[in-house]
């Protein structure tokens, strides 16, 4: 009988990628998802439905081997404030009770979890483990409960294994996820500033081999930091003058402004557009906190090779270029810079 994948959340950015690294190696893959299946490899069996539908959920998890639970919410501002503990964190839960006993679950979280209280060059390893009371807001509380959940899982003796991707770049981002939002503002000219910060990039192709290769190789129990090069976001600005030949932000933001404009757009979302603001307290707080990433464990443990980031890059310019993005596309809050259109 051939062994069979579940990926929740795999009409995602990274998750029709995983799909087809999953698929090469001659792998079934069953994808749980309620978005757009765009883009999702005709080998993959499609089953509409959200971790919070307790019968789509046991439903597709019959006859299954692994669990690539990489469904979520990754919005830093919703109108209803319980909306991302009960996706990110509930469906978490619910979906480590469904997995079959013996299955391997892969739980993909976030790097914006272990950002929380590192500053000043300190660099994030796999073994760091973040306090729910440090968390930069609502998106990386829920994120830090969903992993708190896997983590207790896994010493309960299930097989669990958590992966955080740091930030995934590339073309073919069909959901606009934040890097992707990011590098809409700069090509478009929506903004003057930018926040003084660093990103570790990493090249989606990457993240969806690390993250198989985690389901493969990595040990129940423990983090596995997914991260390619870590690169200050003055750098990428002049990276992308020198690829496009379009003048890019030249003015740093202070952070205390950054904060000003984020509380003053919050509140306006929150009473008067109930639209996505053009700044977020959370988002500025991550930003703030950004720092660099050691993704060395993986490396020694399982085999993982990020490729160097300026290929991922100049696709996902390419494909933002091609598509003509228009403003209303990058309206959603970028997490990694903590301003938007």
């Amino acid at each position: 009988m051939t062994a069979v994948d579940l990926v929740t959340g795999g009409c995602g950015f990274i998750g029709r990628h995983l799909v087809q690294s999953i698929i090469a190696t001659g792998r079934s893959v069953r994808v749980l998802d309620c978005g757009d299946p765009r883009g999702l490899s005709a080998d993959a069996e499609y089953r509409r439905g959200s971790i919070l539908d307790a019968a789509a959920l046991s439903s597709a998890m019959v006859g299954i081997a692994r669990v690539y639970h990489l469904a979520g919410d990754a919005h830093l501002w919703a109108p209803e404030r319980g909306a991302l503990a009960r996706v990110n964190a509930e469906g978490t839960e619910r979906l480590l009770a469904a997995a079959p006993p013996a299955a391997r679950v892969v739980h993909c979280s976030t790097e914006a979890v272990l950002l929380t209280g590192f500053r000043d060059g300190a660099r994030v390893r796999d073994g760091d483990l973040p306090s729910l009371d440090r968390m930069a807001g609502p998106y990386t509380r829920s994120k830090c409960l969903a992993e708190q959940a896997a983590f207790a899982a896994a010493q309960a003796g299930r097989d669990v294994v958590i992966a955080s991707p740091t930030v995934p770049i590339g073309p073919d981002d069909w959901n606009m996820t934040p890097p992707a939002a990011m590098l809409a503002l700069f090509l478009t000219g929506q903004t003057p500033f930018f926040l003084d910060c660093t990103l570790n990039l990493v090249d989606v192709r990457d993240v969806a081999e690390g993250l198989r290769l985690v389901g493969e190789k990595g040990q129940a129990g423990q983090r596995y930091v997914l991260g390619g090069e870590n690169v200050p976001l003055r750098q990428l600005l002049s990276r992308l003058e020198r690829m496009t030949g379009r003048r890019m932000p030249s003015m740093a933001l202070p952070g205390s402004l950054a904060m000003a404009v984020a509380i003053v757009a919050e509140w306006f979302a929150d009473h008067i557009s109930h639209r996505s603001p053009v700044a977020v307290r959370e988002g500025v707080r991550l930003a703030l906190r950004s720092t660099a990433f050691d993704h060395s464990k993986a490396r020694r443990e399982l085999g993982y090779e990020p490729r160097p980031i300026d290929e991922a890059l100049a696709l996902a310019v390419a494909w933002l270029t091609e598509r003509s993005v228009p403003r209303a596309d990058v309206a959603a809050p970028a997490r990694s810079t903590g301003f938007a259109s």
